[in-house]
C-alpha cells in the first residue's frame, strides 16, 4: 500500500472532468470544465466565476482551478469553470469580447442554466474579485441556493445591487483578506452593512490572490462547511 499524499499546490485528485460550452442568449460560444465526483453523484455544485480577465483572471485562477482539482473528491461537489466572453485559458478562448461586467450577465445566465440541463443539484455561486460583481449583479436568481465573495473589490456593483440582497433568504458570505489591496474588512463592513445579513469573514493574514497553501484551504474549508458540512474540514491528506 502506498502512502497517503498530502493535499497542497497543484495536485489533482480523482474527478470525473469534462471540457463543455455554453451558449449565451446573445448567441456566444463560452468554454469550459466541468468536473464531478468519480463514483457518486454531487451533493451540490460550484458555479465559478473567475477575477478580472485584463488583469490576467480566467477559469485557471488558482483557487478556482484547486477547487475543481480538490472538491469534487473530497467532498461530493459538481465544480463548474467558464471563461467568460472574450477570455483565454488553455482550454480554449470564449466567444464575444470582455464587457466591464455588463454583457456578463448573459454569461452567468448560460453558466446556471447549464447546471439546469444538466441536473446538478443545488448550485452555490463562488466569485472572486471580478467574479464577486457579477455574483452579486446577476446572482439573484431561482435556485442559486447561496453565494461567496471572495475578495470583494465593489468596484463595479453599486449600493443598490448589494442592498438587494437585504433580508434575501440564501447564504451570502463575504471572505476579506486583511491586506487586500481593494478592500479589507473594516471598509468592507462599511460597504455591506446595507445588507447585514450578508456574513463578512476577515481573514488574517491572506491577501487578494490567496497566495499559499493556508490562504486557498481556508478557502475552501470555508465553502465546504457550509455546501456540505460533513466533509468539513478537509483533509490534509489524501490517500494514494
Amino acid at each position: 500500500m502506498t502512502s497517503p499524499v498530502e493535499v497542497r499546490g497543484g495536485i489533482e485528485l480523482p474527478a470525473r472532468r469534462e471540457d463543455i460550452e455554453m451558449t449565451t442568449v446573445d448567441g456566444l460560444t463560452l468554454v469550459g470544465e466541468l468536473a464531478v465526483p468519480l463514483e457518486t453523484d454531487p451533493v451540490a455544485t460550484l458555479v465559478t466565476l473567475h477575477p478580472l480577465p485584463t488583469a490576467g483572471g480566467f477559469m485557471d485562477s488558482h483557487v478556482l482551478r484547486k477547487a475543481a482539482a480538490r472538491l469534487p473528491a473530497m467532498a461530493d461537489l459538481a465544480v463548474l469553470r467558464f471563461n467568460t466572453r472574450g477570455t483565454s485559458s488553455p482550454r480554449g478562448t470564449s466567444e464575444g469580447h470582455f464587457d466591464e461586467g455588463v454583457g456578463e450577465r448573459a454569461d452567468v445566465a448560460a453558466a446556471l442554466e447549464f447546471v439546469s440541463s444538466r441536473g446538478l443539484p443545488d448550485p452555490w455561486i463562488v466569485g472572486w474579485s471580478f467574479g464577486t460583481e457579477l455574483a452579486l449583479k446577476y446572482g439573484r436568481q431561482p435556485g442559486v441556493r447561496g453565494v461567496f465573495l471572495l475578495s470583494p473589490p465593489l468596484h463595479r456593483a453599486t449600493e443598490a445591487e448589494i442592498a438587494a440582497w437585504k433580508d434575501d433568504p440564501r447564504a451570502v458570505v463575504a471572505l476579506v483578506p486583511e491586506h487586500d489591496d481593494f478592500l479589507r474588512p473594516a471598509e468592507a463592513r462599511d460597504r455591506f452593512a446595507v445588507a447585514p445579513n450578508i456574513e463578512v469573514i476577515a481573514v488574517d493574514g491572506a491577501k487578494h490572490l490567496w497566495v499559499g497553501e493556508n490562504s486557498t484551504k481556508r478557502v475552501l474549508d470555508e465553502i465546504v462547511a457550509r455546501v456540505n458540512p460533513a466533509a468539513a474540514p478537509l483533509p490534509t491528506r489524501w490517500p494514494n
